[in-house]
């Protein structure tokens, strides 16, 4: 297995502390809203990796965290608190704030096939490790106490930078928007371990602790949770790139900084997801949401097959066009299968052959692309009964996740079906009304989706290409 390791900026073999076993720890939601996709294609990608790893043969012990404890918005540790904000957005408390949206977050991610981490723990169950955690640095002094709150010095970090590549001078207050000058630090880069209750004095999320009631800084509550469930030595820790400076930064400098070592030997991360206007967000135009694609007639599948079909490590840009090209070739693929002859008649002559390829593929660097090149390989190999391609293809699926083997039975996906039914409708009164214009663009609009309509006396039909 080789993988981009972020620390050391290459493809390395991927070797585990402990052989056949695998702790990996990705960083969870902060469930303040609900997840656009473009957080959820890192969780894609860190699914896939998960399922590959189990493919490969090993034993993966994954955790996540929920980031249900303030996150503050800016490099300096200062501006809005994340958590606080929705619940005044909505008029709820922060914890109403966090169960509502930690399950919207794992509804979609069972819509996407993404497979639940063995261990899934909020940030606010934890205090006590945290404080413990701080605790220690300050007696080693890695860690100081100023104008109430306790900041990490991170002149004490070894290799601080190592994983982001930046330097000092980038935080230097006026370099960028984003970064404040906070007086109390004794360097800029510093960032808060614990927060007293002179930061918010309405919040929601407080706790005792030997330096004042507070609550912990966001970086703390992934070294804490991982440090618990997955001891003191991680192999993969993964997250998107923007994880990288500072949240993944401070975890490595506080981790190490608490355990004595070397904490995490491969940082894996995946690129954005930008729209044609740049990167995707919360804030900017069409919230674009799991439900939102459901809304708009398109299995959640289809989009975890577009980001199958580009590497992790590529900035992928998204448009209903490209979604669109995508969800066709997605159901025509599925067709091609459900096609295939079920009776048993297993040949397993280039069984072996195929499964070493799809290793292959897995093992350079998640090459997702060719993973799906090998399906369609499979299907088109003449050497290959009907039964072995569709023993090959649920065997790859355990990847890939696609839900390619459609049982004989199974019948149009129902809220597919609603989606079409209603449009139809859409398109009736649009010609009652005379708008031939809208009612032709309907038409347009579903077959695009592969979906052909059928006019006849008695209404109208359709057939899915």
């Amino acid at each position: 297995m080789k993988l981009y390791n972020t620390l050391t900026k290459q493809v390395e073999e991927f070797v585990p502390h402990e052989e056949g076993v695998v702790r990996m720890y990705t960083c969870g939601p902060t469930v303040y809203h609900f997840a656009h996709i473009g957080n959820l294609r890192t969780y894609i990608f860190e699914d896939i990796l998960e399922k590959s790893l189990r493919y490969l043969g090993y034993d993966v012990k994954r955790v996540m965290n929920i980031t249900d404890v303030g996150h503050l918005t800016s490099d300096g540790d200062t501006g809005e608190d994340k958590m606080e904000k929705g619940a005044l957005r909505e008029g709820k408390t922060v914890y109403e704030i966090a169960q509502f949206y930690t399950d919207a977050f794992f509804n979609d991610c069972e819509a996407l096939n993404i497979k639940k981490p063995s261990i899934i723990e909020p940030a606010s169950h934890h205090i006590d490790t945290y404080i413990k955690m701080i605790t220690k640095m300050l007696e080693d002094g890695y860690a100081y106490i100023s104008s109430g709150n306790v900041y990490f010095d991170v002149t004490k970090a070894k290799d601080y930078y190592q994983l982001s590549g930046r330097n000092k001078d980038d935080l230097m207050v006026g370099v960028r928007d984003t970064v404040e000058e906070d007086k109390a630090k004794k360097n800029p880069a510093d960032f808060v371990l614990w927060f007293t209750d002179s930061k918010f004095k309405n919040q929601d999320m407080r706790w005792d602790s030997p330096w004042g009631i507070g609550y912990p800084g966001w970086h703390i509550e992934c070294s804490g949770i991982s440090g618990k469930y997955l001891g003191e030595y991680l192999d993969i820790h993964c997250g998107g790139v923007d994880n990288v400076f500072p949240h993944h930064t401070n975890e490595i400098a506080q981790s190490e900084a608490y355990f004595g070592h070397k904490w995490c030997n491969y940082w894996v991360h995946g690129e954005h997801l930008n729209d044609k206007t740049g990167k995707m967000s919360k804030s900017k135009g069409e919230f674009l949401t799991v439900s939102l694609l459901k809304e708009k007639g398109y299995d959640p599948l289809v989009y975890r097959y577009f980001c199958l079909g580009s590497h992790y490590r590529k900035v992928l840009t998204f448009s209903y066009e490209a979604l669109d090209q995508v969800n066709q070739a997605y159901q025509k693929l599925r067709k091609k299968i459900q096609k295939l002859d079920r009776t048993p008649n297993l040949k397993e002559g280039k069984i072996d052959f195929y499964q070493n390829a799809f290793k292959e593929a897995i093992s350079n660097d998640l090459n997702t692309s060719s993973m799906l090149t090998l399906v369609y390989d499979v299907l088109k190999d003449e050497e290959l009964t009907d039964f072995t391609k569709l023993y090959l293809i649920e065997d790859f699926d355990k990847v890939l996740s696609l839900n390619l083997i459609i049982e004989e039975e199974e019948e149009t996906n129902e809220e597919l079906e609603s989606y079409i039914l209603k449009r139809i409708e859409d398109r009736k009164n649009a010609k009652q009304n005379k708008n031939f214009e809208e009612a032709d663009s309907i038409r347009n609009e579903l077959l695009e989706k592969g979906i052909r309509l059928i006019d006849s006396r008695e209404g109208t039909t359709y057939e899915i290409l």
